[in-house]
């Protein structure tokens, strides 16, 4: 563990001199900033990744007037990826992430205190060209279909349960899945080596914004199986420990996030100075990520989010056998805060 936690970190150094201008600059102006004053008590410590959402809503902290009182200071350590941003949750190298709450239920599966508070409702999306046959997930058949996230991507999942009950089809042999990275994947069907793509959401966009359509999103999965649509996708996650040890300071945390991102939403000036960091020029993409992002706000309290959680962990396992997670989702996968 300490080997991954070292590679972890030298990845993160690397990937902290390749950001382009604005994340470091903001981050290295609120550091320096926060050098004249007294320091904050109980710091949160944050793996983010260099341009993701989270980053953005840090940017507009840092651009923001003085952080209210009483709010923790925010460390954060940039990580090249998701994957890395685990270890370091593991390894204690960081005290918060942004990941999936399925993650998080297999850790609590194997006796780990790892808990997920809601953060946003934004899912994949199964993009193919405009001019494709592909009007529905019957016509994938016989098709090359790129799935980001591996065999066991809640997507896949759900498509594969799809097919099944409602086209009778047996995606693992009428499919051919080609498994691979985001960026990748998104190359391989602008060239015409697959026929369809399921990717995280930003990078749907991006494809959008060049003229692919989107024939469904995990939201139109969700409500096929008689899932609430409002279901998060990803969320806040910690220990359960370290929550309950720093009831103020994740609250007041959360709190600041929930305003970040409402005034990226609402105020036009500050969507437009965190633009650099969303790695896109084409004023379509833009708007779009800019739509999405919006729209993947989460309003359903947690004790919801847990329970449609459980319905659709019951469909997974379904899809995915034993090697997906357990029987059921582990109580506390979703946080509650004590009253």
């Amino acid at each position: 563990m300490a080997d991954r936690l070292a590679a972890c970190r030298v990845i993160g150094l690397g990937r902290r001199r390749l950001l382009a201008g604005a994340l470091m600059a903001l981050l290295a102006a609120g550091g320096a900033a926060a050098k004249g004053v007294p320091a904050k008590p109980e710091p949160v410590r944050i793996g983010v990744l260099a341009f993701g959402t989270v980053s953005w809503e840090l940017a507009a902290m840092e651009a923001e007037a003085p952080a209210p009182t009483g709010s923790p200071a925010i460390v954060p350590t940039v990580l090249a990826g998701a994957e890395a941003g685990k270890v370091a949750l593991q390894g204690k190298a960081v005290d918060l992430i942004v990941a999936d709450w399925i993650w998080v239920a297999r850790q609590r599966s194997q006796g780990l205190d790892f808990t997920f508070v809601p953060y946003s409702t934004m899912h994949g999306a199964l993009v193919v060209p405009a001019d494709s046959a592909i009007r529905d997930v019957g016509d994938l058949k016989g098709k090359k279909l790129g799935v980001v996230g591996g065999g066991l991507d809640k997507n896949w999942l759900m498509l594969k349960l799809l097919a099944k009950r409602k086209y009778g089809l047996d995606a693992e042999k009428a499919i051919e899945p080609v498994f691979g990275a985001p960026p990748l994947l998104n190359q391989q069907l602008t060239q015409g080596r697959i026929d369809a793509l399921l990717n995280y959401w930003h990078y749907a966009v991006k494809l959008e914004a060049q003229g692919f359509r989107k024939l469904l999103d995990g939201r139109a999965l969700l409500r096929e199986f008689g899932v609430d649509a409002d279901l998060a996708n990803l969320g806040f996650v910690f220990r359960e420990s370290w929550a309950k040890q720093h009831p103020e300071a994740l609250h007041a945390l959360l709190e600041r996030f929930r305003s970040a991102h409402a005034r990226l939403c609402d105020n036009d000036a500050a969507w437009q100075h965190i633009v650099p960091l969303t790695q896109e020029t084409n004023p379509k993409a833009i708007v779009l990520l800019r739509q999405r992002y919006c729209e993947g706000g989460v309003g359903d309290p947690p004790e919801r989010q847990a329970e449609a959680a459980g319905r659709l962990f019951a469909l997974l396992r379904e899809a995915g056998g034993e090697t997906f997670a357990g029987a059921a989702m582990p109580a506390g996968t979703f946080w509650t805060a004590p009253r």
